[in-house]
Parts: C-alpha cells; structure tokens; sequence
C-alpha cells in the first residue's frame, strides 16, 4: 500500500461558521478517505493536519474543520483569508483513528474541536452498523459547542441508538471521574475513542482503564494546539522525554556511535553517524536536508518515509496501519534505529 503524502491544490466550495472561533471547510477534494481520518494543509511555510467533520458513507461532500487558536499561524490565517473559491495545499487524507469492526456499542468522549473526528465516526457508525452509539462531549459554554444541530437531529433520526451528552463547564465545572464512570456506566465491553486536549484525555484515560475498560478497547486521537512557537516556525523542536534501552547488540554498537543512518530525500543521499536516542527525522535534519514534518507527535503521517536498509522502532504511531509498517514505511519523528545500518527514503 503506497500512501499519497504529496500536496494537491483543493478549491474551498463553502465555509460554515460553526461556533465564533470554529469554521467548517467544504473542499472540492474527491479523495478516498475513512471515517476519522484528517489531511494536512500546507500554508504559511508550515504543515498543520485537521480532521474531517463529514463521513464517506452519509456526506457527499468532504469536509474539515479548524478552530481558531490564539496566536496561531495557521489556523488564524484559514479564518481571517481563505474564502469560498479559494486554494489551499492538502495532502490525501491519512491516519488510523478508524472506525472498528464489530458490534460492540461505541463510547465516545471528546473535549472542544475533538469532537471533530468523532462527529466522522458517528455519522458512519450510525448509517452503516447496528451498533449503539454513545458520546459525551466537553466545552466551555454552550456557544462553543462545536456541531450542536447536527448531532441533536442524529439523536432525533436515530433515537434508541444514539446518545449525546453535552458537558458545559460554565455549568457544571470541569469533567470529574465521577461524570466518566458514571457516562460509560456498565458498557465495559464497548470500543471508546477518546480525542481532545491532553489534560482531558489523560483524566478520561485513567478513568476508563480504572473503571474496567480494557486497554485495547481504548482508540486515541491524541492532540495539541499545532501552531508552531518562535523555535517550531524555524524548525526546531523540543524533543520529549522518554525511557529507552539497548534493544540488542547493534544499538550497544549505537551508543559507542558505531551505527549509520543514510537519508535519502528530493535526488540528495547523506549519511552521518547514528546519535543515542535520536529520531530518524533528527538524523536527517543534522544531515543537512529539510524533510517533511508536521506534529512530531506520531500522529499525523507527514514526515513518512520507507526503511530500504535496516530497521527502525516506533515510540508512538497513531498514522500508520499495519500494512504500511510492514512494508517498511515509518514516521521518522519517531522511529529510532535499531539495527546498526538504516536507509529510509522519502517520496519524491
């Protein structure tokens, strides 16, 4: 399965005003894509990936949609310039905050724009499955509740199997435990999505892997403002903290600098020593190059590329599924060398 990740121009057709700092963008982009899923826009020098609010199995239409964060490049320049006839650069879409297979009943919970991707998940958990489907979504106020019509007539079309619960913390104060346990009640065999800020998901997590809801039950969409500081708009960005240890004899052989890492992007090929704990799209970047990135999160799926020599592990992969890393594609802002010798080459 080769991805797309090059960037085609859409045409906007529409823009709906969603809340006072949210937009809904309808492109004229035929592209394939699943419920969930989002595409990265490329504007003002920088990548920013958004979800589609629209579902390929009840919209004709594909549809993202940003909300404005304070002092951000990207989406402060999607509201204040882009009108209806307007181009912008997007990627196909990408990622793997999919819908499952199964009956199981389908728990959501999602804090402001997060409600994005679940509104794709619903929409076609709804009009596909016969599954029960239960979402609890967080905001400041009611007038930033994000899609409010949309989901009250699924809740009217759909009554019986769908349920939408509207937390307002002007109301009724920030999310506790308790509310958690008490939404996802007895449904501990349910498939639960969770996405929005990460002090929201932290709490959800915790509280659902507590509460009995397994693990491997949980699928995350996990996401900060990615408006880029001083030092991401000149790409540089701090590197997270993380514990790892020699995974065999090559990454010994790592440590005491003895590996390579060979980068191959745009008809350039370099290589330069492996460095402990250095991501393969910071190797590439020490190497000279300017390779594709966007979240550095593991998240989005820009900074792509194929291992032809060597392997590589993953810290975090929320885009790829399992035929792509089986047949050698990696996030470099992720992926750590663990064989002595790693090539990765990027589309051209």
């Amino acid at each position: 399965m080769v991805r797309d990740h090059g960037f085609h121009p859409v045409r906007i057709k529409r823009i709906i005003q969603e809340t006072a700092d949210t937009r809904t963008y309808v492109l004229d982009a035929p592209f394939p894509y699943r419920a969930g899923q989002f595409l990265t826009v490329r504007a003002c020098g920088a990548l920013r990936s958004y979800s589609m609010s629209s579902s390929p199995d009840t919209d004709s239409e594909l549809t993202t949609t940003v909300k404005r964060v304070p002092g951000g490049l990207v989406s402060n320049w999607m509201h204040d310039h882009l009108a209806p006839g307007d181009l912008i650069e997007t990627t196909a879409p990408a990622g793997v905050f999919c819908l499952r297979e199964g009956t199981a009943p389908l728990v959501a919970l999602c804090g402001g724009s997060g409600v994005t991707p679940i509104l794709s998940l619903v929409k076609t958990a709804l009009a596909t499955t016969g599954r029960r489907v239960r979402v609890l979504t967080a905001n400041r106020d009611a007038d930033s509740v994000i899609f409010r019509d949309t989901l009250a007539e699924l809740a009217k079309r759909y009554a019986g199997r769908f349920e939408i619960r509207h937390h307002l913390d002007d109301r009724q104060g920030l999310v506790t435990e308790a509310e958690i346990r008490e939404f996802v009640g007895g449904d501990l065999n349910a498939d639960v999505y969770l996405c929005g800020p990460a002090p929201f998901m932290a709490l959800a997590e915790d509280t659902l892997l507590g509460h009995g809801v397994g693990a491997g039950q949980i699928v995350a969409e996990r996401f900060t403002p990615l408006e880029p500081t001083a030092g991401e708009a000149a790409g540089v960005a701090a590197e997270p903290g993380r514990e790892l240890g020699p995974e065999n004899e090559a990454a010994a052989g790592r440590e005491s600098g003895g590996g390579t890492v060979t980068v191959v992007l745009a008809g350039k090929r370099r290589t330069v020593d492996q460095h402990p704990r250095e991501s393969l799209l910071e190797s590439a970047r020490r190497a000279g190059l300017m390779p594709p990135f966007s979240c550095e999160m593991g998240n989005c799926g820009t900074c792509i590329a194929r291992l032809t020599e060597g392997e590589a592990k993953m810290r975090v992969n929320n885009a790829l599924d399992d035929d792509e890393v089986a047949e050698g594609w990696v996030l470099t802002c992720q992926g750590e060398p663990v064989t002595t010798h790693v090539t990765v080459e990027y589309e051209a």
